[in-house]
């Protein structure tokens, strides 16, 4: 039965979440993987109890995702990981849900919009990441779902620095983004000097689909601050031979037409790195008529 989520969202604008609906009508076609799983555990409920934190690009597609794991039981929050990337009908279609409206939103707490400055992104990640518990507090996720490693970071900083007892001053970070990150902390910790030691302490395990985030939980493990298991969706072959190599072939081009509208044919493209992502783009420009040069250090795949 779903219920009404108040305003325990932020999406720009909820008149687009028909549109949105309609779109995710065509997505589910095209992902018949999540439908399955639909069908044939949704009676079963097996996430009923998680309570899963996602930050991940906020699109169509990633809106089946939310939809399936909440189909499966799992209480959910989400965030998007790119200041850009969000579609924001998709966004307005999971806050407004399958049988809420515009006035009476009944679907998904989510935190996203196209063209979040840097303080609205970490503050959108802070916000998936916090469960209000009805008396003024606030509870944690007990699954991250990570794209990138920033709502793992957060914790992971967080849960450092209310140890440490101290958060560095923003005024000595090495860029404009981690300004921001150690100010939202700072802000943090005054509001709550065990918030994110709690939350920590709650989670059992994250997933992380980048190889960014991966080389930051490796680091965190080979360190020992790892606080909760992690799972290296990155180099599962369904994700590298797949997503890397057949999705950046194919989203590569468009991002850069919605983006610049800008023709490629006849222009020089250089892709730094020639592994499936590589691999991907260089095909992608090429086949828009693109002179396309690559630069690999890596002698295996050069």
């Amino acid at each position: 039965m779903s219920t009404s989520i108040g305003t325990d969202f932020k999406v720009a604008d909820l008149s687009l979440a028909e549109f949105g609906r309609k779109e995710i009508g065509l997505a589910e076609h095209e992902m018949p993987g999540l439908m399955s799983i639909r069908e044939e555990y949704a009676d079963a409920q097996p996430l009923r109890g998680a309570r899963i934190t996602g930050s991940l690009h906020m699109t169509v597609q990633t809106a089946v995702l939310i939809e399936t794991l909440r189909d499966l039981g799992a209480d959910v929050r989400w965030a998007s990981c790119n200041i850009f990337s969000t579609q924001d009908h998709a966004a307005a279609a999971v806050a407004v849900g399958r049988d809420g409206t515009p006035e009476d939103p009944q679907g998904t707490p989510v935190f996203a919009w196209k063209g979040e400055t840097l303080p609205e992104y970490w503050w959108c990640t802070k916000q998936a990441l916090l469960w209000p518990d009805g008396n003024g507090g606030f509870s944690g996720p007990n699954m991250i779902l990570d794209d990138g490693g920033d709502a793992t970071m957060l914790v992971h900083r967080g849960a450092a620095y209310e140890k440490a007892g101290v958060v560095p001053n923003p005024d000595t970070a090495e860029s404009e983004e981690f300004e921001v990150f150690l100010t939202l902390l700072g802000e943090s910790v005054k509001e709550d000097a065990q918030r994110w030691t709690g939350v920590a302490a709650g989670v059992k395990g994250v997933t992380e689909e980048t190889t960014t985030g991966v080389l930051r939980l490796y680091e965190l493990a080979r360190a020992g601050e790892l606080l909760f298991p992690a799972i290296n969706v990155n180099d599962s072959v369904t994700k590298s031979k797949f997503d890397n190599l057949y999705g950046c072939r194919h989203s590569l081009i468009d991002g850069i037409n919605r983006g610049t509208d800008v023709m490629i044919g006849g222009k020089v493209a250089v892709v730094f790195g020639y592994g499936d992502v590589g691999k991907g783009c260089a095909e992608s420009l090429r086949g828009q008529g693109a002179r396309v040069i690559v630069t690999e250090i890596d002698p295996i795949c050069a």
